[in-house]
């Protein structure tokens, strides 16, 4: 430990100058996450992690930050708000003929934004301490983001497994920048004020929760459209509804989003009307329009297949009309083995003859 560094008071300024660079809040946490540890591994013993194979790679370091990044001390978490303006998407959901995109992708990706941001973060600290070790974290390595940031102090972990804040809910992104400063940590972790609600337990489509604070991901919209490559179970199909690209009913649905404000990050603003498109529309862009669209947005990377057979699912459950039926029949032909079989799985949901273009 450096005697002439006041850390106090460096930990005062780490906070000031995240929220200079647009952070909403920061907190710094210790390494010890033992018990998030044994909780990880129950989880992946389970096997609820699907294809997600990734969660149960690279050993403990997901849980030891400093098997990650050797000399580790400290994680200095920060979140960042991202809710669009419009906090009405949520009737979408009663709307069959749209297509509803998780509200966290109608903007750019994240990821470069705040990936520089807490880049930026670590130049200040090391032009006011001199020589340091730091590495910057978002959604990018194996690291137990919402447990780090439970310890900081920006929330807690609730029984949707979201990181929940009292004065802002849940509509936010989180970054980590790992330290090998001896810096203060936070006198009190996140308390837990779920009590006794079960809202996000009960609105979930698809029942992907097994019990509070357990989440079967192979059942959860967001992984099955995001996550799962291959064909989506039948049986699940009809409870997606017009979900197409992720899920917000957890979040929709808990009171401490009542708390939540409109982001101020220009680039989080929904692009390319993605925010009520109508299924059909979007159900005819080629490959290339697609990618026009999405470019920069986290969407793109489920590709052009597995974006045609989401939004098939969303097209079967739609409300019948011409446009729904003539978007279907236009792609039975396609290539791709898997976009035919949702297309037909829709078309039967319509009652509708499955009749391919004469070769």
């Amino acid at each position: 430990m450096n005697q002439s560094i006041d850390y106090q008071d460096l930990a005062l300024r780490i906070k000031q100058w995240a929220r200079e660079l647009g952070f909403q809040q920061a907190g710094i946490a210790d390494v010890d996450l033992r018990e998030h540890e044994a909780r990880l591994q129950d989880w992946l013993a389970a096997g609820y992690q699907g294809e997600m194979s990734w969660m149960g790679e690279h050993g403990n370091k997901r849980s030891r930050p400093q098997e990650l990044l050797p000399g580790t001390a400290r994680v200095i978490s920060v979140r960042m708000d991202y809710l669009p303006g419009d906090t009405q998407q949520a009737k979408l959901l009663g709307q069959g003929e749209k297509a509803y995109i998780a509200r966290y992708a109608l903007g750019r990706d994240y990821h470069k934004l705040i990936r520089k941001r807490l880049a930026r973060l670590a130049d200040l600290i090391a032009e006011a301490v001199g020589q340091t070790h730091q590495r910057p974290f978002v959604d990018s390595a194996p690291v137990l983001e919402r447990a780090l940031a439970e310890k900081a102090g920006l929330g807690w972990i609730g029984k949707s497994s979201m990181l929940v804040n009292s004065k802002a809910g849940t509509w936010f992104f989180l970054g980590e920048l790992f330290t090998d400063l001896p810096l203060p940590v936070e006198s009190e972790s996140g308390s837990n004020h779920c009590g006794s609600c079960t809202a996000c337990l009960d609105i979930c489509p698809t029942k992907a929760f097994v019990g509070p604070y357990q989440l079967d991901a192979r059942k959860c919209i967001s992984y099955l459209t995001i996550e799962h490559k291959g064909s989506i179970p039948i049986d699940l199909r009809s409870a997606m509804g017009n979900r197409v690209f992720g899920c917000d009913d957890c979040q929709l649905i808990c009171p401490w989003n009542k708390f939540a404000r409109p982001t101020a990050e220009a680039d989080f603003r929904p692009r390319h009307n993605l925010d009520a498109p109508d299924l059909a529309t979007i159900f005819m862009w080629n490959e290339e329009e697609f990618l026009r669209k999405t470019e920069g947005s986290a969407i793109r990377r489920i590709g052009y297949e597995r974006w045609l057979r989401n939004l098939a699912v969303g097209l079967g459950n739609a409300p019948r009309s011409e446009e729904v039926i003539r978007a279907l029949q236009a792609r039975l032909d396609h290539p791709s083995a898997l976009v035919r079989e949702h297309v037909e799985w829709a078309l039967n949901r319509h009652r509708q003859p499955v009749q391919r273009t004469a070769s």
